[in-house]
């Protein structure tokens, strides 16, 4: 066991193994992200079911274009990447409505956010969103992605993005008040 273990120590050895089609490799992928993909798989589905859903057909397109990964870049990434995308593709199958473009002023979220909350209690609360802000706040504030990008991974315009981000950011700093005024009389 140590022997397999060892073949895929780096995510180089391992992503040439499954190249070659090695079933161990298959497994040892699974089990060394299957819990880090999951977790990204559940911030935008926010159900179990679906997430275990996405994660697995993830895994299986993993599996199939691993051909179209060019060791440049990071192979962790490169993962996440399609998991990213599964997730989409299953938000866009289930389509919640649009929001139009109206904007909000919300300053210093994330520096409030972070002081008030452990991480788990925002990612609880990230997780209540509309279908729509929840995207769009994990992809721009977790994962990164530009409004551009993020406008042409979801079919939406950038101002769509920008709105529903703003939104998000309102409906979290009104869920911070509430919760640090529900705080505040328990202790007076």
């Amino acid at each position: 066991m140590t022997k397999i273990l060892s073949l895929f120590s780096s995510d180089h050895n391992l992503a040439k193994a499954l190249k070659r089609g090695d079933k161990k490799a298959q497994n040892h992928l699974y089990e060394r992200y299957s819990g880090l993909m999951f977790g990204i798989c559940m911030r935008y589905m926010g159900d179990q079911m679906a997430a275990e859903d996405v994660m697995l057909k993830g895994f299986m397109k993993i599996f199939e274009k691993i051909d179209q990964f060019n060791f440049k870049g990071s192979f962790e990434g490169w993962i996440k990447r399609i998991m990213v995308n599964e997730a989409l593709m299953k938000i866009r199958s289930i389509k919640t409505k649009e929001v139009g473009i109206e904007d909000v002023s919300v300053s210093n979220f994330e520096t409030q956010a972070s002081s008030k909350l452990e991480a788990e209690d925002l990612l609880a609360m990230i997780s209540t969103l509309p279908q729509g802000y929840k995207t769009v706040f994990n992809l721009y504030a977790i994962e990164g992605f530009s409004h551009s990008e993020i406008a042409e991974q979801l079919g939406i315009s950038e101002g769509t993005s920008k709105s529903q981000l703003s939104r998000a950011r309102a409906m979290l700093q009104k869920r911070l008040e509430n919760q640090d005024n529900s705080l505040k009389n328990e202790f007076n």
